[in-house]
């Protein structure tokens, strides 16, 4: 069943609407949607003894109950690459990316609500997760992607049954096409950006982590940034472990960016609390599922960065591949986009962090030589 209390509520202009309507973002200001959602009641570590092994297992934290759709997404291990750094292996998730976090909530909503179709864009990662969870659901998907999107990446999505839409231009120009479908009678768009239930499941990372160190977590939490959509559900983990008594402190959140399209670092090194109205340098990156010009909920991304007491860390494209590489011959095949963390902190000493490996190396194979 849905949750009752849950309700949709635009973070710019308190509008509200209910979760049960086909309704992707605010219709005053066209923003994306908070969730007002109140976790039900504290977790323990002993209360998740002999629950389900996925991320479902979180079933107080979470805004869904009782789901009909799932692959056996979450529970990714954590394990050490250094005396200060970890990784935790999302890359490991049944579609080969941390997008299943988010993408199986989007799913179980829709088949709720129950729509004509189903309607999504992406950069690659989030089409194919929310492809087979469709898929999983019985429900018909189209995907929006950029031209220039990884040939892996589209032959996974197709192969999960959807359509696939190839939109000339960029990540944006995708984005606006999806939109304009997505305002068509009866479509769901399972908007990884303007949805937050996909932040509702992403956050279920951090939750993982804190089981995993024991109800605790470490100094420092680093992720890729381009929409943000991972650093948002983490800013709510632990926003709520706090608030239930779980943690004493909340780690500082690293926001990791190629310098070739860190729209967000940019900002943030001015002290703005939006993005800077000057045009987005953008120049082609190996670190595609984070190359962002211009992410809806940077105001958010932003706050929530200061509010932990984190940085921006931004990565060149040697530095990506040298990482990669790096990774590799530790026994990690990731993806360019998800080594950008191991590349901005895997030297820290000072203090501990867990970086995400959040993408499988067989989805963009490696970088190829400057």
């Amino acid at each position: 069943m849905l949750a009752g209390m849950a309700t949709y509520r635009c973070p710019q202009d308190g509008t509200l609407a209910d979760t049960t309507e086909l309704t992707w973002c605010c219709p005053l200001c066209r923003g994306p949607w908070d969730l007002d959602f109140d976790v039900r009641s504290p977790m323990s570590l002993d209360s998740l003894t002999g629950r389900v092994s996925s991320l479902w297992r979180y079933e107080e934290a979470l805004p869904l109950r009782g789901p009909a759709v799932s692959l056996g997404e979450g529970r990714t291990p954590l394990v050490p690459l250094t005396a200060s750094v970890s990784a935790k292996l999302d890359y490991l998730m049944p579609t080969l990316s941390f997008k299943d976090r988010g993408a199986v909530l989007l799913a179980e909503l829709a088949r709720r609500l129950a729509p004509e179709r189903v309607v999504a864009d992406s950069s690659g990662n989030a089409g194919t997760a929310v492809a087979a969870y469709c898929a999983r659901a019985g429900l018909p998907c189209t995907v929006y992607v950029p031209e220039g999107t990884s040939p892996k990446k589209t032959e996974q999505i197709r192969a999960h049954g959807a359509r696939l839409e190839i939109v000339p231009g960029d990540r944006e120009a995708t984005a606006r096409a999806a939109r304009a479908a997505a305002d068509g009678p009866g479509t769901f768009y399972a908007s990884h950006v303007f949805n937050p239930y996909f932040l509702h499941g992403t956050k279920t990372y951090v939750y993982e982590m804190w089981e995993d160190l024991g109800g605790t977590l470490p100094d420092a939490i680093a992720v890729p940034v381009g929409n943000g959509t991972l650093l948002l559900g983490a800013a709510l983990a632990t926003a709520e472990l706090l608030a239930q008594g779980l943690i004493d402190r909340r780690p500082a959140l690293i926001a990791v960016q190629a310098e070739a399209v860190s729209p967000l670092a940019e900002a943030f090194r001015a002290g703005a609390g939006e993005l800077l109205d000057s045009p987005v340098h953008a120049s082609p990156t190996l670190a595609e599922g984070i190359a962002i010009p211009r992410p809806p909920r940077a105001r958010q991304i932003l706050a929530a960065v200061r509010e932990s007491g984190g940085t921006f860390l931004t990565v060149t494209e040697d530095r990506i591949r040298a990482a990669q590489q790096d990774l590799a011959a530790r026994g990690f095949f990731v993806e360019t986009t998800g080594v950008a963390c191991w590349a901005a902190v895997g030297d820290w000493t000072d203090r501990s962090v867990v970086v995400p490996l959040c993408g499988a190396g067989l989805k963009t194979g490696l970088a190829p030589a400057p």
